[in-house]
């Protein structure tokens, strides 16, 4: 069952909150009744209450999504509200998820415990927030447009680098030091430092690196002994693989329930989402958190972390020293989202309330419900909770349609692939807004629990809100056009820009997919007509030059599209399995690249010269008129190449 079967039996929940709930208690507890709403509409916080809400919550949505096993963990006032664990940490033996000792991978949430280290160090005087990070390394980072790089910039992730999954994802081996995966490629620099919100893994991983050197410990002992000990995490860790005392209650990933497992991912970048740890750990970290930073921090250093915030387009979500901020109802909330091969977090928590909660799930779930599932989660807790009077507002209408207008067209993340190869992609998938019949805002960003594309209501200038939601979506103009947009959900760590007019996938996808039917009817007729030709009893009439290049261009129409397949193929292998990235297909990638330059030059080279031979020679109206066709399609592949980098030199990815 797909996304929209979750989201009618997630509403379906939501709508009936306050009624009995389906449950499904850990170790066999009992169902419980839900607490009566106060007159206000705000439901008071108790274990009872999370215990039936969540049991009616989870089980039902894990079994619509095909989702093994969660935990889900709920502190309040220093101390444990609830830990649930629901469905199977193994499937195949039947072991049943339990929050105490079941491990989860939370991903990039580990981030959280290298920005408290780097926190932790800047208390001590060994970081200075805003100083060129070149001092604190033994490489370089080179700079963009004569700026460097800052730990401020990297904790908010606007240092300006394109994303890079090269070397992230090292299966079933121990991974190399971090020096040696950070020297190996350091990703291009593609904005002005502290302009752009662009998530990078390798910018964190540069944080973790420095924690190791100024402390003078690897990475994982520092974490260990700075943050696990002082809390006692004693079901936590850094190392991969996993030590043996706490290998046996790893829970394993999975793509959905019903499927195999996968294998331990082990993550060369471990700043940046190596952890593991049960829910009784990470309600430990989130009451330190929510302490004033308890044993791991100073209150004014807790402060500064929490509060600060870098908002580029506001006013959406933003982003702290590393935590992502995230009012909802009025409520400030900060926190942070982790994704691993086969493993989905959060870590969300409400300062003023001091109330923290944690979610991971071991599966993907089907149609990628992870996503929609946090969400969900997420805005139902906090309307249940902690409710607030929604954002409202309007736009007179033809101010509305005229903005709606202003944001159609197509839009790709900040965080992408900019200078090689993989920037393919980026013209078979683009992010589109546009309007519906009703001239009503509508986008691909962000989609719906049901999957589908979000409708927006204008409720202030170039300010949208969700129809049916808290989500919104915003834009800065300059000069009357659109040059960046967002919406809440990507907001602390990714916007999105148009597209260049000359990449926009609406009019060249359809484009190129013509030039190459061109191509290939080319390449197909040097076979067939020759037979046709036999059969008939016709002689071709071709002077030697004519004939060889009728031949040329016919060659080349095969090996473009062959050397475009072998491209698809390359890349579905590298992206379709993480232990790909490590380097083993660099060698392929080279080859492919320098194919591109002869055959996509080539193949324009010939065309040119063959419309300029049909044209001078004897050759027949039908002939000149396929060699104009011929050369425009050749036209189109080689700007593809050329606009989506597959004419380029390098590892990018």
């Amino acid at each position: 069952m797909g996304i929209r079967s979750l989201r009618w039996a997630v509403m379906g929940l939501l709508v009936a909150m306050a009624g009995p709930a389906l449950a499904q208690p850990r170790a066999g507890g009992p169902a419980v009744t839900p607490t009566a709403a106060a007159p206000d509409g705000r439901i008071p916080l108790t274990k009872a209450d999370a215990d039936a809400w969540l049991d009616g919550f989870m089980p039902i949505t894990m079994a619509r999504a095909d989702v093994a096993g969660t935990v889900v963990v709920i502190v309040k006032d220093g101390k444990v509200l609830t830990e649930r664990g629901y469905g199977y940490a193994d499937v195949a033996a039947h072991r049943k998820v339990d929050p105490e000792t079941t491990l989860f991978r939370p991903g990039s949430t580990s981030k959280l415990f290298t920005w408290t280290a780097v926190m932790q160090l800047v208390e001590q005087g060994k970081i200075d927030l805003d100083a060129d990070v070149n001092r604190y390394l033994d490489f370089r980072i080179p700079p963009k447009d004569g700026k460097p790089v800052t730990m401020r910039e990297i904790m908010t992730h606007t240092a300006g680098f394109e994303d890079s999954l090269h070397g992230l994802i090292a299966p079933g081996k121990v991974p190399d030091r971090l020096s040696k995966v950070l020297k190996a490629y350091i990703p291009a620099r593609v904005y002005e430092p502290g302009t752009t919100e662009a998530y990078s893994n390798y910018a964190t991983a540069l944080a973790g690196y420095i924690v190791e050197r100024l402390s003078g410990m690897r990475y994982e002992d520092y974490i260990r002994k700075n943050i696990f000990d002082r809390l006692g995490m004693d079901h936590s860790t850094f190392v991969q693989p996993l030590p043996a005392n706490l290998a046996p209650f790893m829970s394993k990933g999975y793509g959905v329930a019903s499927g195999p497992p996968r294998p331990f991912a082990t993550v060369a970048f471990s700043p940046a989402g190596a952890a593991s740890a049960t829910g009784a750990d990470m309600a430990k970290f989130m009451i330190a958190h929510l302490d004033n930073g308890g044993p791991l921090l100073k209150p004014e250093t807790t402060r500064m972390m929490h509060d600060t915030s870098r908002n580029l387009l506001p006013p959406l979500w933003t982003i702290a020293l590393g935590f992502f901020r995230q009012d909802i109802n009025g409520q400030v909330s900060i926190g942070h989202g982790g994704d691993l091969i086969g493993f989905h977090s959060y870590m969300w928590l409400f300062p003023k309330e001091n109330v923290g909660v944690f979610f991971s799930m071991n599966s993907d779930g089907k149609g990628g419900a992870s996503g929609p599932i946090r969400l969900g989660l997420f805005e139902a807790f906090a309307d249940r909770y902690f409710p607030g009077p929604e954002q409202t507002g309007s736009v007179d209408a033809k101010t509305a349609a005229e903005h709606a207008r202003m944001m159609v067209g197509n839009y790709w993340p900040t965080r992408r692939w900019d200078t090689g190869y993989i920037r393919f992609l980026q013209l078979l998938g683009q992010e589109q807004i546009s309007l519906n019949g009703k001239g009503q805002l509508v986008s691909t960003l962000g989609r719906s629990l049901a999957g589908s594309p979000r409708k927006w209501v204008e409720i202030a200038p170039f300010l949208w809100k969700d129809e049916y939601g808290h989500q919104r979506l915003t834009a800065k103009v300059e000069n009357g056009k659109v040059v960046r947009a967002g919406f809440d959900e990507h907001a602390p760590v990714i916007y999105y820009d148009p597209v260049p007019w000359y990449l926009v996938s609406s009019w060249l996808m359809p484009v190129f997919e013509f030039s190459l039917a061109i191509l290939l009817l080319t390449a197909l007729s040097w076979p067939i007509s020759p037979l046709v030709r036999r059969h008939y009893g016709v002689k071709a009439e071709f002077t030697r030059t004519e004939l060889t290049a009728y031949r040329t261009i016919r060659l080349f129409a095969w090996l473009a599209p062959v050397l475009l397949l072998c491209w698809l193929t390359f890349m579905q292998t590298l992206l379709g399995d993480m232990a790909n990235m490590n380097g083993q297909l660099d060698w392929l990638s080279y080859l492919l690249q320098a194919l591109s330059v002869l055959v996509f030059f080539g193949l324009f080279a010939a065309a040119a010269w063959n419309l300029w031979v049909s044209f001078t020679g004897s050759r027949r109206w039908y002939a000149k008129l396929w060699s104009v066709v011929i050369a425009v399609a050749a036209f189109f592949i080689l700007w593809v190449a050329l606009g989506f980098k597959l004419i380029s030199w390098g590892i990018s990815y």
